[in-house]
């Protein structure tokens, strides 16, 4: 089973007018920091349908 980053550490590596971009300091994975807030809504939405499978 192929484990994914949860990118728990991320740092700014770049900002433009709109948006800016941030690196995982444990995969060196690079992303736009709202792709990074969806993650974690999607993660939490997906542990909710888990719970209540329970």
């Amino acid at each position: 089973m192929e484990t994914s980053c949860k990118h728990p550490k991320v740092r700014v590596v770049a900002r433009e007018e709109d948006a800016e971009f941030v690196e995982c300091q444990d995969c060196g994975e690079v992303f736009d920091s709202n792709e990074f807030r969806d993650m974690a809504i999607e993660e939490a939405a997906e542990e909710e349908a888990e719970e209540d499978e329970a």
